[in-house]
């Protein structure tokens, strides 16, 4: 028999107390990075004969797994009202990254699926040159030029970002609304200025890998209009272009000026042989919208000769003096027709244009 006999073996522990509160919900950036290893060892406290002894267990270690999840939704509170041959006009989408890690996001501007009825109005055209746009400066408003990045690039947990679908309005046609929606995919991060692939969900069949880190889907219906498929790691938001004012206050007035009759220098009159300055003085009252592609056309009057070389279009602050950008008899006069036209282009809101031209009296 042992001298030395071990009678008693006592392994010592601690019992944990849970304590009771309330629980709060953690945001992406309070949440542990995905990759993150996290590491735990135990220990044993025991007796033999008295003495006090220690040991260590083995190391668990496994690696936080990414939860993906971001929201993408429209910015905007009513449509964005556009007229007919407007260029470069855009809708605004904010995309908010919930992951806890850093992220791309691919863009996919969109309007061939969008059905009538996802949001107010009947969709009954296209945009032309539809385009996705990253707000490079943050400032809320596309810049042609500056905000000229198509995906998210390193967006980090709980950061957002707007987005823009940019695109030109047909220059005819009875239209109404296009309806557009942004489709994100969410992608790899970690390498600025390079778009990440599209990431792949682990398999949840699979059992939990310590070292690797698994990708999980927890994105939902962000913009609650019922059409995102859950945990897809995708997400849509829609919007509408409208065409808003069809027509404007657009008014022309003419006015006629005796310059001289070779008999009287003060105060001329519409005698034979007298120069006649003919004026049409373009408004557009409308403050909000620009009338576009305005010609002007006149027939010169029975009993009246045209002064060539006599047209001056877009005359200062829309007045009638004698100055002005002279238009060539050759696209602006027709002899055989008698006919004075002449394109002025485009007369913004609340402004006023003017085109001048001279006869004299037979």
């Amino acid at each position: 028999m042992l001298s030395n006999r071990v009678r008693t073996l006592l392994l010592s522990g601690s019992a944990a107390v849970a304590s009771i509160g309330t629980a709060q919900a953690q945001t992406a950036s309070q949440s542990t990075a995905a990759g993150t290893s996290i590491s735990n060892t135990a220990s044993v406290a025991y007796t033999v004969n008295g003495t006090a002894q220690t040991t260590n267990s083995t190391t668990a270690t496994f690696v936080v797994d990414r939860k993906v999840n971001f929201t993408v939704v429209v910015d905007q509170t009513t449509k964005t009202q556009v007229n007919l041959g407007d260029t470069q006009v855009y809708t605004k989408f904010k995309v908010t990254n919930t992951t806890n890690g850093t992220q791309d996001f691919l863009l996919d501007p969109d309007q061939s699926q969008i059905a009538n009825g996802l949001v107010a109005g009947i969709d009954d055209f296209d945009m032309l040159n539809v385009k996705a746009y990253v707000d490079s400066n943050n400032n809320g408003v596309y810049d042609p030029g500056v905000d000229t990045a198509t995906f998210i690039d390193e967006l980090a947990p709980d950061a957002s970002v707007e987005v823009f679908i940019v695109g030109n309005v047909p220059a005819a046609g009875t239209i109404s609304q296009a309806n557009v929606d942004l489709h994100v995919t969410v992608a790899a991060g970690g390498q600025t200025g390079l778009q990440g692939t599209a990431l792949v969900a682990t398999d949840l069949n699979l059992a939990n890998a310590d070292n690797t880190v698994d990708i999980v889907f927890a994105d939902d219906d962000d913009d609650g209009i019922g059409v995102d498929i859950l945990r897809n790691g995708q997400g849509r938001a829609y919007a509408s272009f409208e065409i808003g004012t069809r027509n404007v206050a657009l008014t022309v007035t003419k006015s006629a000026l005796v310059l001289s009759d070779g008999v009287n220098t003060l105060n001329p009159k519409a005698l034979p042989g007298a120069t006649v300055q003919y004026c049409l003085l373009v408004r557009n009252a409308t403050l909000s919208t620009a009338a576009n592609g305005v010609i002007l056309n006149d027939t010169i009057p029975a009993n009246t000769t045209y002064v060539p070389g006599s047209i001056v279009v877009g005359l200062p602050g829309g007045t009638c003096a004698l100055s002005g950008a002279p238009v060539s008899d050759s696209t602006g006069f027709n002899s055989t027709t008698k006919n004075v036209s002449v394109t002025v282009g485009t007369v913004a809101g609340g402004a006023s244009t003017a085109v001048a031209f001279k006869v004299t009296i037979n």
